[in-house]
């Protein structure tokens, strides 16, 4: 008899499975059919029955088991006050950042790091310079600043054309403070990351700069003082 159970759950659990990947297949096909630039990263079950959550880039997207129903918005647990699709969302985004790498940002290190930041600037943005201006605050805090480029005018824009000569600066870091403080900087182009950063911002839904993006995926849009700051970050090391 318990081998009978044995065999008839092996066989529910591979049916299941033949069942999930036959709804992956479906969603995947009716996606990439109707969006054929998108690409998937993930597609599996959602805490709902029936609606699987797929991954696409850093944006999450909720859809049918058959495929042909796509939505997109928060999944909330009612009863847990949660919102289930922002704690996934920090996830993708984490692993959006370190996908970039620091080697395609602007950094401002502290002597003792403890934490880490990034944040998407627009040099013209008063807030940004704002931010900046107190940068040996954040430092003395031991918050690590990773810069990437958001000019809020689009590509092309003198905030734009600022950023990509800041890059292509001997001296970033130096280039960067200058810009911010709205000295003149010589204008320079040169492989870069400033359209990746852009491009990465958008799919964050930045509205606005800076956008503080924490290493736990979180983000805080505006500006934020380094004791408050450190405030937020302290909260967030010890939610689990």
């Amino acid at each position: 008899m318990k081998k009978f159970i044995r065999v008839a759950l092996v066989a529910s659990l591979g049916l299941s499975m033949q069942a999930a990947n036959a709804d992956e297949a479906a969603i995947r096909q009716s996606i990439t059919k109707s969006m054929p630039s998108v690409k998937i990263e993930s597609v599996k079950p959602s805490e709902v029955k029936g609606l699987y959550e797929v991954i696409v880039g850093s944006s999450i997207l909720y859809v049918s088991e058959d495929g042909k129903y796509l939505l997109q918005g928060r999944l909330i647990d009612v009863d847990a006050h949660k919102d289930l699709t922002e704690e996934k969302l920090g996830g993708t985004r984490k692993l959006a950042i370190e996908k970039v790498g620091q080697d395609n940002m602007i950094i401002f290190k502290p002597k003792i790091a403890k934490y880490k930041v990034s944040v998407f600037t627009d040099i013209d943005c008063g807030y940004c310079r704002k931010l900046h201006s107190e940068i040996d605050q954040y430092l003395a805090e031991g918050i690590t600043i990773q810069y990437l480029f958001f000019p809020r005018a689009g590509k092309g824009s003198d905030s734009y054309n600022k950023a990509v000569s800041v890059w292509c600066a001997k001296d970033r870091n130096a280039a960067l403070t200058a810009a911010k403080k709205d000295q003149k900087i010589e204008a320079k182009t040169c492989d870069n990351p400033v359209d990746e950063h852009m491009q990465l911002g958008a799919d964050f839904d930045v509205k606005g700069t800076p956008m503080i993006v924490t290493e736990k995926g979180n983000i805080y849009p505006g500006y934020l003082p380094a004791k408050q700051l450190v405030e937020l970050l302290e909260s967030e090391k010890a939610t689990k």
